[in-house]
């Protein structure tokens, strides 16, 4: 059997779909070499738009194939033509009999190829604000409608499922639901060492509270800081603000954009410059040992398909806060303390509630780093197999 594998989003290794991408082949490749002396062996074809990082190392069961666009440009207009018309004719070209798709896109492929696409989240389709231009809607519609043409829908959350069934009318067992993890590198607790170095390099010292993982309006990061700020405020009169720690940013500042919080801004017309701190982009090695070192994590995203940063951190037995809603009670469960994402006087009540007790602190810190080993590539792996060999 001969299964191609959209692996595009392995020049895109700090997204969320890239780490998903990467995390799911590694752990394919070990499985595969694992099982190398099966007699029926599966062959894969992953199709790329630049080569895999150095680290990849691939088995004689695995081949590459990078396809180049004539045009340049990282855009819509690139992508549709990759996912719509170039890749689609490689794949028949191929003779493949399996293709898997690792995010939504308006791949379509005919004749006998088995189509299954790993679906994230449908957020353009729930949130029109994100489609903003012709090109967008254009691509949206052609990603729908390739979701409604696949084989079968693999989902990250219950929620997703929930999604497709409710605005695109996909049959309930056309889809399957299987929880993603985390990168292998938030497996193990980050050592102390690992923790001083990340805390010298970016010049913190550990109990911060910690708060990122995008800055699209959606992930709420002005919530974050209008209730950071709401807690220095009404605090300040009290010896309470003294131990109030600073609050610490990570990911890339997007200014420019309409859709992305300008916090850098925001924080200026709080007059918080000197209580927050910002780290733009991180790199992976570097995170588990930022979220270690904080004292709890804050992520009141106002709707996520899954949630990864929760999951980080709980790996980590960091404590965390997150919004009751969409698809983060189904990562934390009871392993997280929940509010409001719209509410930032809540928000701003919860941090204080953190801030303040050890013994709830403690518990969340346990309770998450229990609950994160429940989440598995292998699990994740095990079933795309189940997947491809059901008729």
């Amino acid at each position: 059997m001969r299964i191609g594998i959209n692996a595009s989003f392995c020049r895109k290794a700090h997204s969320g779909i890239g780490q998903v991408t990467i995390s799911f082949l590694k752990k394919l490749i070990a499985e595969e070499m694992r099982g190398k002396k099966q007699k029926n062996k599966l062959e894969f074809i992953l199709y790329l738009e630049e080569d895999l990082p150095k680290d990849f190392r691939l088995p004689e069961n695995f081949q590459k194939k990078i396809l180049l666009p004539i045009y340049k440009r990282d855009d819509l207009i690139r992508k549709i033509w990759w996912e719509k018309y170039l890749l689609p004719r490689r794949v028949k070209k191929d003779g493949c009999d399996v293709f898997l798709s690792l995010y939504q896109c308006p791949i379509i492929l005919s004749g006998s190829v088995k189509h299954i696409m790993l679906v994230h989240d449908i957020i353009p389709s729930l949130f029109p604000k994100y489609l903003d231009n012709a090109r967008k809607k254009h691509y949206q519609t052609l990603t729908e409608k390739a979701i409604c043409r696949a084989n079968k829908l693999l989902t990250v959350s219950k929620r997703t499922e929930k999604d497709l069934i409710q605005h695109l009318q996909i049959p309930a067992d056309k889809i399957s639901t299987n929880y993603i993890s985390v990168d292998e590198s938030y497996r193990k607790q980050a050592s102390a060492e690992c923790c001083r170095k990340a805390l010298k390099k970016y010049k913190l010292n550990r109990g911060y509270i910690f708060a990122g993982g995008g800055m699209e309006i959606r992930k709420n990061i002005e919530g974050v800081i209008r209730a950071y700020g709401m807690l220095l405020e009404k605090n300040k009169n009290l010896h309470f603000i003294e131990t109030i720690p600073k609050l610490v940013i990570y990911g890339k500042l997007l200014p420019n954009l309409s859709l992305a919080t300008d916090a850098e801004k925001l924080v200026r017309e709080l007059n918080l410059t000197k209580q927050v701190k910002f780290l733009g982009s991180v790199p992976q090695e570097n995170l588990p040992a930022l979220f270690k070192s904080a004292l709890f994590f804050i992520y009141p995203s106002h709707y996520e398909g899954f949630g990864m940063p929760v999951l980080e951190a709980m790996s980590q037995g960091t404590p965390v806060i997150t919004a009751k809603n969409s698809s983060l009670p189904e990562v934390g469960l009871d392993s997280t303390l929940y509010c409001h994402a719209d509410d930032t006087k809540e928000i701003s009540q919860v941090m204080k509630k953190v801030l303040t007790d050890k013994y709830l602190r403690d518990t969340l810190s346990k309770r998450g780093r229990e609950r994160a080993k429940l989440f598995s590539w292998d699990k994740f792996v095990r079933k795309f197999y189940g997947v491809i060999m059901t008729k």
